[in-house]
């Protein structure tokens, strides 16, 4: 299982699960419904993590979901110092963190 995050052409980011990465960024690529992926096109894979239960997949999945979009790049950047310090601190949260 893996836990992904899309960045979608207008910044922001989409947090998905599922069991096959390349199948699920092929789906969000053809879709032909209104979906909040399909309506931003193009995205791009800005992060993943590889599970081996759906449950703990699926309660990173809502946890990240929670997460500020400071931590969200933290975590791409594996920034864990900066991750503590957003996690205990919520004015920190509000701060944008520029990674290149």
């Amino acid at each position: 299982m893996y836990v992904y995050i899309l960045r979608c052409s207008d910044g922001t980011y989409y947090t998905g699960v599922t069991n096959n990465i390349e199948r699920r960024l092929q789906e969000h690529k053809s879709e032909r419904h209104n979906s909040y992926v399909s309506a931003r096109l193009p995205f791009e894979l800005f992060y993943y993590e590889e599970f081996n239960s759906p449950l703990i997949a699926i309660e990173r999945e809502k946890q990240i979901k929670g997460w500020s979009r400071a931590k969200k790049e933290a975590l791409k950047y594996r920034d864990f110092d900066k991750l503590k310090i957003l996690s205990k601190n919520r004015k920190a949260k509000q701060h944008h963190i520029v990674y290149p």
